[in-house]
């Protein structure tokens, strides 16, 4: 806060003195011009009769798709449990590849700074930065459409994100217990077992869960680009306007995705 003092020498109290509130005009200025010129080069690059037209497609789509063609469920029960099958196995094959990699990333059980743990980090951040459709895209092209290209490129996106929520759970450990340890004389590898994974179980279920929540989100869109899943039917269903099949197939992936927020919250509440 700051004073300023008037001809009478009376002293007026401001929020900001002069150069910080010009600073923060500038500030505002600078953002403003950044956002008219991005909407400007979007403008220039979209149809706007489109967008425009939008709501008369959205109304006509929608009356087409309804009622949903509930006779086609029969046709979703395999590819919604290949869904939930690629979401399981590849959170247990992240997760069995997560656990190394968090140890090996973590400062305080590395087993050396430069040759393990950037490496590490490096794995880390490259599978957390792709996409799983641009995973399920590369993969489809290299070993070929189906269940498991789609439980890999799950399996590689979910690498990075368990890995770091858990090695930045073990870094935030209870030393005093590793040292407990320590003092008995026991292995590196037993402070490991009976010092740090006590402590970070609850993380690892946690985190466990609330990925297999998020695969399965991301794994009912996979087949649209060939890896398997319900998503092959949502594709095949708009390829050929198949409006009413489509409702349908939103229909079943909202009701998994629910079903798996609520488990997902029930096994969370009950670690917790």
């Amino acid at each position: 806060m700051a004073i300023s003092i008037d001809k009478n020498s009376q002293k007026i109290w401001a929020v900001r003195d002069r150069n910080t509130q010009l600073t923060r005009w500038f500030v505002y200025f600078v953002a403003v011009t950044v956002i008219m010129y991005c909407w400007q080069t979007i403008s220039e690059a979209t149809t706007w009769f489109f967008v425009l037209d939008a709501p008369r497609i959205a109304g006509d789509i929608g009356g087409r798709a309804m009622p949903p063609k509930w006779p086609y469920i029969n046709e979703l029960w395999k590819p919604l449990w290949d869904t939930i099958n690629i979401a399981t196995i590849g959170t247990v094959l992240s997760l069995i590849i997560a656990v190394p990699i968090a140890f090996m990333a973590a400062r305080n059980t590395t087993p050396h700074h430069i040759f393990c743990r950037w490496p590490a980090l490096l794995i880390i951040v490259s599978t957390r930065s792709i996409n799983s459709l641009i995973w399920a895209l590369l993969l489809v092209a290299i070993i070929g459409p189906g269940i498991f290209a789609g439980t890999i490129a799950i399996a590689v996106r979910s690498i990075g994100f368990c890995a770091k929520l858990l090695y930045e759970a073990i870094e935030e450990i209870d030393e005093k217990q590793v040292e407990a340890i320590k003092a008995t004389g026991a292995s590196r590898w037993q402070v490991i077992a009976y010092g740090i994974v006590p402590q970070i179980m609850p993380s690892f279920a946690g985190i466990s869960v609330f990925r297999w929540d998020i695969n399965i989100r991301e794994s009912t869109v996979l087949g649209y680009v060939g890896a398997g899943g319900i998503g092959l039917q949502l594709k095949a269903s708009i390829d050929v306007l198949a409006w009413p099949q489509v409702s349908l197939i939103l229909l079943v992936i909202f009701a998994a995705v629910i079903l798996s927020e609520m488990v997902s919250a029930k096994v969370r509440a009950a670690i917790i």
